[in-house]
């Protein structure tokens, strides 16, 4: 089928977009939605502009547009940007938001587009030891909730992050893949990337309990092949999360 997936630079778009192409459907087209405000409803707001980098390390071409970034508004806008394209199909990364899914499923049946969510429904400890599985490269660039600090702002996802990740989720009720709003991440390298990103300048800011990391020059290189992270059984991780 052929589709557009909807892509913010983050580890659940980028692991849907991942399963889409394993699955077999012409990916003809990545879509980025850039909000004009950072409380956006729907779309990532920190480092949205590398999205561009990403397309180019994937080789798909980047149809981007702008939202003014209110609730409904947005909707809209995004909804104008799928008409304007040749698809089938779009593919989008929810794993539990239900206002995400109604919200992109509804746009879909408007157009007579087949909406495709890969990682909706699944347990959301298995989806981040699927990514360290895989060898994602994702570094965490947002943090939105009490239990973060300042040094989670950089920080990759492996198997300790996981585990720390749990432990937060059992402490404080953040959702494993930040999909509240907890955390936002930004992935560097994958396993479809021809080409992978490489941080050359960032700064961090910080204010009351939640910061970011802004990514002031990036730039594409070579792949090499990375140690593969050998993850704890998420049955392991996943008796920490039952733990009072």
């Amino acid at each position: 089928m052929r589709v557009a997936a909807l892509i913010s630079g983050g580890k659940d778009s980028s692991l849907a977009l991942y399963r889409a192409l394993k699955e077999g459907h012409k990916v003809e087209y990545l879509v980025t939605m850039i909000p004009k405000r950072e409380d956006s409803w729907m779309f990532h707001y920190p480092n949205i502009h590398l999205t561009t980098f990403f397309a180019e390390s994937v080789g798909i071409p980047l149809v981007r547009g702008e939202t003014v970034g209110i609730k409904e508004a947005e909707l809209e806008d995004l909804k104008r940007l799928l008409a304007s394209l040749d698809v089938e199909g779009v593919v989008y990364g929810a794993v539990s938001s239900q206002y995400q899914k109604k919200s992109i499923d509804g746009i879909c049946r408007g157009l007579n587009l087949k909406p495709i969510a890969p990682l909706w429904g699944e347990n959301p400890l298995k989806l981040l030891e699927e990514i360290v599985r895989l060898d994602f490269e994702v570094v965490i660039v947002g943090v939105y909730a009490y239990g973060f600090d300042e040094g989670w702002l950089g920080r990759k996802i492996d198997q300790k992050t996981v585990e720390d990740l749990v432990e937060l989720n059992r402490r404080y009720q953040v959702s494993l893949v930040g999909e509240g709003g907890e955390y936002e991440s930004l992935v560097l390298d994958a396993p479809f990337f021809r080409k992978r990103i490489r941080i050359l300048q960032a700064e961090k800011f910080w204010e009351n309990h939640s910061g970011c990391l802004l990514v002031r020059k990036a730039e594409l290189v070579d792949k090499r092949p990375r140690r593969r992270q050998k993850l704890t059984s998420y049955r392991d991780l996943d008796k920490r999360m039952l733990r009072p």
